[in-house]
């Protein structure tokens, strides 16, 4: 079956599970910016920006939608891509488990809420009470139209972090404990288990 969209061809804890202990080092990343001045990654979700569409789509993949708001000259939207996102290790987690949906928070496309409304980008960042970028919001799997937003939002990202700190929210939510702890929690549990096991993580 066909999709109407695709994907190309991809606090102060800091954590990894232990197949992820290794240090994780970047590579080289080939900058490339929109002309709203976003970074560009062309794994990225290509979507009508039809919020529940998307979710409902990817929950029948098994996977999360994230949503990353982002805005033009943001010093640390550009380390999340330069260092973050040109990690494959990162990259492949993220491709087998979410579907990214890149908006700007001061843009004016049309998004389709989960309540069914119409509202531009930067409407859509205020009503998710999205302040600062880089932002990151989860939302649950399963049926979200018209629930409440508390509801349909497993956890958020809120700024930027570090590799194994990013990595492990992706993993927090990919696992679904947000339905059973808070990710301080989940940090600790996954230190406790390195600690247990002998294994040190790269905390840069």
């Amino acid at each position: 079956m066909i999709s109407r969209r695709k994907f190309a061809a991809g606090s102060a804890l800091a954590i990894a599970t232990a197949t992820l202990a290794s240090p994780i080092v970047p590579v080289a990343y080939a900058e490339e910016i929109d002309e709203n001045g976003l970074h560009v990654q062309d794994w990225f979700l290509e979507s009508f920006l039809e919020i529940g569409e998307d979710q409902k789509e990817l929950t029948g993949q098994n996977k999360h939608l994230a949503i990353l708001f982002e805005q033009r000259g943001c010093p640390y939207c550009r380390e999340l891509h330069r260092v973050n996102l040109a990690n494959p290790k990162i990259v492949e987690y993220i491709k087998q488990h979410f579907g990214i949906l890149q908006i700007n928070m001061w843009g004016s496309k049309q998004v389709t809420d989960i309540d069914g409304s119409e509202i531009e980008e930067k409407e859509f960042a205020r009503k998710w009470r999205v302040n600062f970028t880089p932002t990151i919001i989860f939302l649950r799997q399963g049926d979200i139209n018209g629930i409440p937003m508390s509801l349909a939002q497993a956890t958020r990202m809120p700024g930027y972090l570090k590799p194994f700190h990013f990595l492990s929210m992706f993993e927090f939510v990919a696992g679904k404990h947000y339905e059973e702890k808070m990710f301080p929690n989940f940090l600790q549990d996954k230190l406790n288990k390195l600690k247990a096991e002998g294994k040190k993580p790269d905390l840069l």
